[in-house]
């Protein structure tokens, strides 16, 4: 698949047309902050998650009274979009419903991903249409994920928040498995900064739903933030795959999240899902600053 780069006097970032993924984003001394994908940790590199965030509860899901399969995440990160945009610093690109996303998601959509940079700033958005003639239901989210520094110790380096929230989403087998106080399963220091030890990812993501955190960014061992995602987003994911020397962290902000592993309800009722109705659009966006 194609891939297409904007730059700046800051920046230089590139965009495949496989999912409208980004799959670079470099400061202008060539420095890499966006993680490459190596499949030993995690093949991918900022997927966004459509028409699903995270997994439905034995990978299938109903909507009046039907039963569809998904996988995790939804399927838009796999499909080829259509560039629509393009300037020296600007990108926009569109996927549309067919016959085989029809298949196993219901509805005529179109969504169109963006990505635009200003000086330090890269600023990503999402639109949603539903060009069908029913309500459409569906959740929309970001993955990105971010280099530690180059030759740093991953347990020197830090998470920073931009408060400390007070109950996050405790996560089991991919399912959402109710709210836990943050203080009884991680330590948030001074700063609201959370330590990168080695188990903090032993049970999945750290989710933080209800509003409580709109900032996150990655630090280095002396505290000094490098990249900082900024949203207002209701739900954050922060992870990395649980492995000996992973060098990278994803911070996703996220408008759905997983099933509950005891949900049994329908599409409709999806935890942080979204509507439409016939004939509207809805915009997102989130920003990504290097520092």
């Amino acid at each position: 698949m194609a891939s297409t780069t904007i730059s700046n006097n800051c920046l230089v970032v590139t965009v495949s047309d496989k999912g409208a993924e980004l799959k670079s984003i470099k400061s202008a001394d060539g420095r890499e902050y966006l993680w490459q994908g190596d499949p030993e940790f995690w093949n991918r590199r900022s997927p966004v998650l459509f028409p699903f965030v995270g997994a439905v509860i034995d990978d299938k899901y109903t909507y009046q009274g039907k039963e569809y399969p998904s996988t995790q995440h939804g399927f838009a990160r796999d499909k080829r979009f259509v560039m629509d945009l393009k300037s020296d610093t600007s990108l926009s690109y569109t996927l549309t419903s067919d016959e085989e996303t029809k298949a196993i998601y219901p509805f005529d959509f179109a969504l169109t991903i963006g990505y635009t940079i200003h000086n330090n700033v890269l600023t990503v958005s999402w639109t949603v249409k539903n060009t069908g003639n029913d309500t459409m239901y569906y959740s929309i989210g970001g993955h990105p994920a971010f280099n530690l520094p180059e030759d740093s110790v991953r347990e020197e380096c830090f998470i920073m928040l931009d408060k400390t929230p007070r109950k996050m989403t405790a996560i089991t087998d991919r399912y959402a498995d109710g709210e836990v106080d943050v203080k009884d399963h991680v330590k948030v220091l001074p700063g609201h900064l959370i330590a990168l030890d080695k188990d903090l990812f032993a049970k999945d993501a750290l989710v933080f739903e209800n509003d409580q955190v709109h900032m996150v960014a990655l630090c280095d061992e002396t505290c000094k933030p490098f990249v900082e995602v900024a949203y207002d987003a209701p739900v954050i994911g922060i992870w990395s795959p649980y492995k000996e020397g992973c060098p990278f962290v994803c911070i996703e902000p996220w408008y759905g999240r997983c099933d509950s592993i005891d949900f049994k309800g329908s599409l409709e009722e999806r935890a942080w899902g979204n509507s439409l109705a016939a004939g509207e659009e809805k915009k997102y966006s989130y920003t990504i600053t290097i520092l």
